[in-house]
């Protein structure tokens, strides 16, 4: 997803950073491999997006990076955005993010890991998205055992937040809509209209 680097490279431009963003690499690590060792001469921290879906057999991110550094790829209990890596990579020991593949996974996971590890570096050690509680104005579902992260429009003066339709990891279009993710816990599966619940204030 070309449109995945044009994403990431505003959301770190947001976060104060001076992005650069590479255009889409083919599944082939004799490619991938000069791309990323390009990067890390001028990056403080590399962001991935996609080949590190967990058993595909074009996890070719995954491949490449484990002849330059050290990655740990887990799946994480959250939707979206299950498939993740962190590690560090090449001489300086370069940080680096692999993040899935889907436009939402993708962006979902900036803001909840990048984001804060960019502070980090920037040295605001507690640097995250600004959180409210809400109403929600409908029922909410999530699968349970994962922390679900949902679009949604916040209304700051009437304390409400609607979840938008089309929650799907590729419907980009609900994303633009957003202003905040509404969070539901790994512990919850079911939020009734009128419930309170956590909400993250997307920039």
């Amino acid at each position: 997803w070309d449109s995945n680097s044009f994403m990431l490279a505003a959301a770190a431009r947001e976060a104060g950073c001076l992005a650069f963003r590479h255009g889409p690499v083919p599944d082939d690590p004799l490619e991938m491999l000069p791309a990323i060792e390009d990067q890390l001469l001028r990056a403080d921290l590399l962001v991935t997006s996609g080949g590190v879906s967990m058993g595909g057999r074009h996890d070719v991110v995954k491949d490449t990076l484990g002849r330059l550094g050290t990655i740990q790829f887990r799946k994480v209990a959250m939707q979206p955005g299950m498939p993740q890596g962190f590690g560090t990579i090449g001489e300086d020991r370069t940080p680096i993010f692999t993040l899935p593949g889907n436009p939402v996974s993708a962006y979902v996971s900036f803001q909840v890991f990048v984001l804060a590890a960019l502070g980090a570096l920037q040295g605001q050690r507690d640097r995250q998205l600004p959180s409210v509680r809400a109403t929600v104005t409908a029922p909410l579902h999530s699968p349970p055992g994962r922390r679900s992260y949902l679009r949604g429009v916040l209304n700051r003066v009437s304390g409400t937040v609607a979840p938008l339709s089309g929650q799907g990891s590729h419907q980009v279009a609900t994303l633009g809509k957003a202003n905040a993710l509404i969070v539901v816990p790994e512990w919850v599966v079911h939020v009734k209209e009128g419930g309170d619940t956590e909400v993250l204030c997307l920039p």
